[in-house]
């Protein structure tokens, strides 16, 4: 009889092992992209049909709400492309003639040099009289006043030369989706974003964590671009040096220039807005969709930095659906920053429909009670489960071809996490080196995406003793979840047991249970920015996170509904189609069977 270790293991490796099969699956999922997605509500009736999910009133409802959404998306995306052209041609005219401008006022104070005695002398009384009438209100203009002036009066001219910026084609509302954990808020969010693929070219899918460290480094990268004046310098110097003047005034239209670039990169968070969807390889026209997964405010930082930036992408016509466990008015109950809250909650209300999921049941762990001979997880911490943990993962290496060596994955800011084994897209850790080192967000976004099996040996009970292991516990689950990876665990208790506590105390204690992150001498934000350092909690560190104990409830109840549902069928056999490792072999295929194609034709 086999046990349980080689029944999941055999499990595993039936689509996917042998080459034969396997080159078979990836023609099959070349097919499975080469045609467009059923919507949303089509893809929920059938998987309830199938038994895989259970009928749920709230769901199918907003199942319907999203399916409705994507219709509305496809002439938005028409729109969009059409707005985008003629956008770019409205820009491409207003720079050409921002630097007729700019040549103009250039030859003016170039001839203004060359006019002889009379010009210069002329010049001198024009200045001693300017100085004898503001001799004392001098003192009191600002510097760059100026230069602001000037700026504001060429951007008129260019007003009445070019008209107005092209305005955006009103967007369709987006939804914002709450609800209990498990209610299935970001299952039906999942199931919209795929049948968007082939429909809208700009869209992205950010959790919270991961949204959180993209703002970051946009940021840090805005931020070297001010301090760096060089760079700044660079982009204007081409045009400007070979122009025939002298050098005071090439040194003028440079400083016009620089100030141009300053003006514009001031408010940092509209810039970082504008380069969030953004990705060089993609034709830029067209709608833009971003999916947002658990909506929170942890601390002033998240509420100011997603205020400014979902405002600037709602502004801009960008279509949000988001999912929290809380409604938006619940969502800053410790009252942050609360005039920018106030804001950025009206906008969100005006551009998308709140939906409450109102299902009480937590469905991951529904459908897993029919699936227990499948699970991944061994428990308690003995030699029967230490022996089948060990079991699975000598048999899925072997079957990959057995080589397990030392890797390093490239994280967030120009670091590295090193991997002390893996195999062909399978990796293993211990709890301890994931959860027990300074790592953060950034480093499991690393491993989550470059590996679509993780085995973690080691787990232990949670308490409050090591609380800060189970907070970088859960964000681990959170991203492997969100890039839906296989997880294999070795825990010491089952997943219901797992955030009891132990005989040393409880997790929760509602006083003292905060989250604590003030580390590398409490630095603050800028100065992390300036630097480019993501701390042990994936935040910037020095910046202390206000999350209730409720918001805490929240997010281990969460963790604990993920793991359950991360052993479940259903689960598991999206992640072939949905993890990044698979989706990468996919394209590769998909372009070599371009590419093949395309020479034998020629051929």
């Amino acid at each position: 009889m086999r046990t349980r270790a080689s029944s999941i293991a055999s499990s595993f490796f039936s689509t996917t092992l042998s080459r034969r099969t396997f080159i078979q699956h990836r023609i099959n999922v070349l097919r499975f992209y080469s045609h467009t997605r059923p919507g949303p509500l089509t893809q929920y009736k059938n998987l309830v049909e199938q038994g895989k999910l259970q009928h749920d009133p709230y769901q199918e409802r907003v199942a319907s709400e999203l399916e409705k959404l994507l219709g509305r998306l496809e002439e938005y995306e028409k729109d969009m492309e059409e707005y985008h052209v003629n956008l770019a041609n409205w820009e491409k005219s207003r720079e050409n003639e921002r630097r007729r401008l700019l040549m103009e006022e250039a030859k003016v104070k170039q001839q203004g040099g060359e006019g002889g005695i009379w010009t210069s002398v002329n010049k001198h009384r024009r200045e001693l009289l300017q100085r004898w009438t503001f001799r004392k209100k001098i003192e009191n203009v600002e510097p760059g006043v100026g230069k602001w002036v000037s700026y504001l009066n060429r951007e008129r001219k260019l007003d009445s030369f070019t008209g107005r910026r092209p305005t955006a084609p009103p967007a369709p509302k987006g939804l914002y989706i709450y609800g209990n954990v498990g209610s299935g808020k970001t299952m039906l969010m999942d199931m919209f974003y795929s049948a968007t693929e082939g429909t809208v070219k700009n869209r992205r899918r950010h959790h919270f964590n991961e949204a959180m460290l993209k703002i970051n480094e946009h940021m840090h990268k805005i931020w070297k671009n001010q301090v760096e004046e060089k760079s700044l310098q660079s982009s204007f110097s081409g045009w400007i040096m070979n122009l025939p003047f002298d050098t005071k005034i090439k040194e003028w239209l440079a400083a016009e220039e620089r100030y141009k670039q300053e003006v514009q990169m001031k408010n940092i968070l509209p810039a970082v807005a504008d380069e969030f969807l953004v990705d060089g390889q993609l034709d830029q026209r067209g709608a833009s969709i971003l999916c947002f997964d658990e909506i929170q405010t942890v601390d002033v930082f998240a509420i100011v930095a997603l205020s400014g930036i979902l405002s600037r992408l709602l502004s801009t016509g960008t279509v949000l659906v988001a999912t929290s466990n809380r409604a938006p008015n619940e969502l800053n109950q410790d009252g942050m920053q609360r005039e920018i809250f106030l804001k950025f909650i009206a906008k969100l209300k005006n551009h998308c429909e709140i939906v409450l999921i109102g299902s009480e049941i937590d469905y991951r762990r529904l459908i897993a009670q029919s699936s227990i001979d499948q699970v991944h997880y061994f428990w308690p911490l003995n030699s029967i489960a230490a022996k089948e943990f060990e079991k699975l993962w000598c048999e899925l290496t072997n079957q990959l071809g057995g080589e397990i060596t030392m890797d390093n994955v490239p994280v967030m800011f120009g670091r590295t996490l090193e991997v002390p084994e893996s195999c062909e897209g399978v990796a293993r850790f211990t709890f301890e080196y994931l959860c027990g080192r300074p790592v953060g967000a950034a480093d499991y976004i690393a491993v989550a995406e470059n590996y679509h099996t993780v085995f973690i040996s080691d787990i232990p009970m949670m308490s409050m003793r090591i609380r800060d292991k189970a907070r970088r516990f859960i964000t681990l689950i959170d991203e492997l979840y969100n890039h839906h990876c296989r997880l294999c665990c070795l825990s010491a208790s089952s997943i219901d047991e797992l955030f009891q506590g132990t005989e040393e105390g409880t997790l929760f204690d509602l006083e003292s249970f905060q989250f604590e992150t003030e580390t590398e001498g409490a630095k603050l934000r800028t100065n992390v920015l300036a630097e480019g350092n993501v701390g042990s909690g994936g935040a910037p560190t020095g910046i202390i996170s206000m999350l209730s104990g409720q918001e805490e409830m929240f997010a281990f109840r969460r963790a604990v509904s993920r793991l359950i549902e991360m052993q479940t069928p259903l689960y598991l056999e999206g992640v072939h189609i949905l993890h990044p490792y698979f989706r990468r072999q996919h394209q590769e295929f998909q372009n070599n069977c371009v590419s093949t194609l395309q020479s034998h034709s020629s051929s």
